[in-house]
């Protein structure tokens, strides 16, 4: 039913947005998906700053890793994170509106490699992330025969 690949990612990722409750507490919007690649947004409240009065990294690296799953769900194989880092380069400040890309760098048998960009409005960089990701059994979304 789904030979387009487009299609199969944009199913992929509205069924794992509608089964992911952490993400959606944190106001995450899924705003862009393909084969590969995820784009995700999030609103900084002020319930998310640190003593610093900026935005906890914790929150940050939320967002990257839930891009991060997104982009490696999308060809609808049950896919999890196996290991990443994060580099945080500016704060995130109470209202920003923090934009996570991330894009597949490799994808070899059950093994992917995804870089995220997390940027703020002005298109300053905030942190960077890369993950890698493993596939496990099973598809994300039921696809009809």
């Amino acid at each position: 039913m789904h030979s387009d690949p487009q299609a199969l990612a944009e199913l992929a990722g509205k069924t794992m947005y509608e089964r992911d409750p952490a993400s959606q507490a944190l106001g995450m919007l899924l705003d862009e998906i393909r084969p590969g690649y995820a784009r995700m947004s999030m609103r900084v409240r002020g319930d998310m700053l640190n003593g610093h009065a900026t935005c906890h990294g914790g929150y940050i690296f939320m967002l990257a890793d839930s891009a991060f799953a997104f982009a490696c769900n999308s060809h609808n194989f049950n896919t999890v994170g196996a290991g990443c880092s994060i580099d945080y380069l500016a704060p995130g400040r109470e209202g920003d509106v923090l934009v996570a890309e991330a894009v597949e760098q490799a994808l070899q048998g059950k093994t992917g490699v995804y870089d995220i960009t997390v940027t703020n409005q002005d298109g300053r960089t905030v942190a960077l992330f890369r993950g890698k990701s493993h596939r496990v059994s099973g598809m994300v979304a039921e696809v009809g025969q």
